[in-house]
């Protein structure tokens, strides 16, 4: 790993615990294996406990900026969940990995993920948004070379992304927040 990189990785990390500082965070190496060498080889997940910010566990990407950053630029993704499930370790591999892979995910974007995002979960797609349940103060993290923005991974469902498809992206988020959704709840139902 590259000092800059190696500077990057450690400054989104350590933004990520001040900003859940009194929760437990740990750290979790992920490898793609062969065949995935455009995702980080230093790829790591933080999964952040419940503490005096949220009950809930937050999983956030570290090695995506440096994968695809351009211009001193580059994101990391969070997403927020009701446990702590190796599950959604590896759904973040997954996102890196579709990021990195080519993709380039950003704000109102979204991704298949292929299978319920817990089993028996109507939510099977991936949608890119602001991080409205942690703010902008964990969104805007300042790097050594650059910044890296961290936004919000939110599970949906296939309907839900149909709706944004015809309405548009704010829409649907107006309607998500009119149906006071629980994010965590992997089993809420559609609102489209």
């Amino acid at each position: 790993m590259s000092v800059a990189r190696a500077l990057a990785a450690e400054a989104v990390a350590s933004h990520v615990r001040e900003f859940f500082e009194g929760h437990p965070v740990e750290v979790v190496e992920y490898d793609l294996g062969p065949g995935r060498r455009e995702v980080p080889a230093d790829l790591r997940v933080l999964v952040v406990g419940p503490g005096p910010r949220s009950d809930c566990w937050a999983y956030v990407t570290v090695g995506c900026w440096a994968g695809v950053g351009t211009n001193g630029r580059g994101l990391e993704f969070v997403m927020t969940a009701h446990a702590r499930d190796q599950r959604f370790v590896e759904l973040m591999a997954m996102i890196a990995s579709y990021h990195c892979g080519g993709h380039r995910l950003d704000l109102e974007h979204s991704m298949p993920i292929g299978e319920p995002w817990v089993p028996g979960s109507a939510c099977d797609h991936l949608l890119i948004s602001l991080p409205y349940l942690h703010g902008p103060d964990l969104e805007h993290c300042p790097l050594p070379e650059g910044h890296a923005r961290i936004l919000w991974v939110l599970p949906v469902t296939a309907a839900e992304i149909e709706f944004r498809r015809h309405h548009g992206h704010e829409v649907l988020e107006q309607l998500l927040d009119e149906a006071e959704i629980v994010p965590t709840d992997p089993f809420r139902a559609s609102v489209a």
